[in-house]
């Protein structure tokens, strides 16, 4: 009942090693597909291992915790063990179908509709409009137009449509030139399993020895981004801090927060265009940030794609301040959002931006070129970022607007260093299908070329993560 039409097709893309292919084109709903599963000796009362693969490989980890009792972990685990894997056309039997796999997840409707317009007659799907893209993938396997070493066409097609898709085609050629997997084949029980020869297509492990180099993170797939809309970014917006003026005496009264409505906007206009439904919250309590957060835990995020919170306010070490000046940590708002505590979340990446100061130390140019720096910029002393505050859980993205112990900048008329340069470089590089970890990384070095012309003082922004995949926020 939980799974949609796409992830239907897509369990059924995944079992085509085991079922044949009249077979899986008449079922309509998942019923009938466990059933033939079940008719199949795919699934069993007794052994569901089959089920939690298929599941694993959609990305319905709520499914798997919330109803078979398991969790992503424990099927990597499983996979891992030779002979276990059965999941051949996407991880382990022909590369290509892998890519395709990918392709299709990540293919927005507009690019769709111009792949069918483009293939013309060439493919029986090219006029259904209910047709999702493995449909079509298929049928042009069929026709013999694409295949693991037929991938003109496709490229051909990606060029016009879209070029991201085409380099991760052409980085799939590079890393796999007509290579050959060895399977056996054995009966076990009624059942056919897949057996590879070598492990080429098992998952890694979370923690390993050895550092993992470029190229292998230039072949890492990326989280699922085709949801309209693809979440919700929440952005907690607190400029007047009258309450707390009056309320918490401090040798350092908490000032308003002057230019972080410009932040807001350009957060705002970044990630509208980037199809998040935006919703802003100004001058919260530190109670009513709890239960703003909350609220949002409490959402089912099963058809979005990711969840993105910006929070701009004042605070101190390891937290935040609502306007009222009492303490929110930061640990309490990403923690919220773990699979355990948001299960429609799971698997789905979690990004949190913090524009804030750790502390009140300052950066001491040591560089020999300068950079104009702001006009009246002010310095603001916010929340402390500690490892503690990102979960240990997957999926967690963290960005900070500066080292631990150290101050941001923040100018009164055009907002801060951090968030300006972020919502510059996430309007820049995603349409040409740059990870986030590379506009991050291309952040960084726009923020610590800055200086405040008063003291030459400086700030490094500081991203900390557990993402598996690459993060990837597509324009179309």
């Amino acid at each position: 009942e939980e799974l949609c039409a796409a992830e239907l097709a897509a369990l059924k893309f995944l079992s085509l090693e085991h079922i044949p292919m009249g077979r899986l084109e008449v079922i309509r709903n998942a019923q009938d597909f466990f059933e033939l599963l079940h008719e199949r000796c795919l699934i069993e009362p007794e052994d569901l291992s089959f089920l939690r693969e298929l599941l694993y490989h959609i990305g319905r980890i709520d499914l798997l915790v919330g109803h078979l009792g398991s969790s992503r972990e424990a099927v990597e685990r499983e996979l891992q063990l030779p002979g276990r894997a059965r999941v051949s056309p996407y991880r382990r039997v022909t590369a290509a179908r892998c890519l395709i796999f990918k392709l299709s997840e990540d293919i927005t409707s507009d690019e769709q509709n111009s792949f069918k317009f483009l293939l013309g007659k060439d493919t029986k799907y090219s006029q259904n409009s209910k047709a999702t893209m493995l449909d079509v993938f298929i049928d042009m396997e069929k026709k013999g137009i694409l295949g693991e070493d037929n991938l003109d066409l496709l490229k051909k097609l990606c060029q016009e449509i879209n070029l991201s898709l085409l380099k991760r085609i052409e980085e799939y050629q590079v890393n796999h030139p007509g290579e050959e997997q060895m399977v056996i084949t054995e009966e076990q029980g009624g059942s056919t399993r897949a057996l590879e020869a070598h492990a080429r297509w098992l998952p890694l492990p979370v923690a390993s020895d050895s550092p993992v180099t470029w190229n292998q993170f230039s072949q890492l797939e990326a989280y699922k981004m085709t949801s309209r809309p693809r979440g919700v970014c929440v952005i907690v917006n607190n400029h007047n801090f009258e309450k707390a003026r009056a309320a918490v005496p401090e040798p350092k009264p908490l000032k308003d927060r002057n230019g972080t409505d410009v932040d807001a906007a350009a957060l705002s206009r970044v990630f509208s265009s980037l199809h998040f439904e935006v919703k802003e919250h100004k001058d919260l309590t530190a109670e009513k940030i709890l239960e703003t957060m909350d609220t949002y835990r409490r959402e089912d995020h099963r058809d979005r794609d990711c969840f993105v919170c910006c929070i701009l306010s004042h605070g101190k070490k390891g937290i935040i301040y609502g306007v009222d000046g009492q303490e929110v940590p930061i640990q309490n708002l990403t923690t919220s959002f773990t699979g355990q505590n948001c299960r429609s979340l799971a698997g789905k990446p979690k990004v949190f931006f913090v524009q804030a100061c750790q502390g009140e130390a300052c950066h001491r140019s040591v560089v020999i070129e300068t950079d104009s720096g702001e006009q009246d910029s002010s310095v603001e002393t916010d929340a402390r970022f500690q490892l503690s505050c990102i979960p240990a859980e997957a999926d967690f993205l963290l960005g900070m607007a500066t080292l631990q112990d150290y101050v941001s900048y923040r100018s009164p008329s055009q907002g801060t260093w951090y968030i300006q340069a972020l919502c510059r470089h996430l309007e820049s590089s995603c349409p040409r299908g740059e990870d986030i970890l590379t506009i991050l990384t291309a952040v960084n070095q726009e923020v610590s070329r800055k200086s405040c012309n008063q003291n030459s003082e400086k700030q490094m922004p500081q991203p900390s993560f557990t993402l598996r995949k690459k993060l990837i926020f597509p324009v179309n």
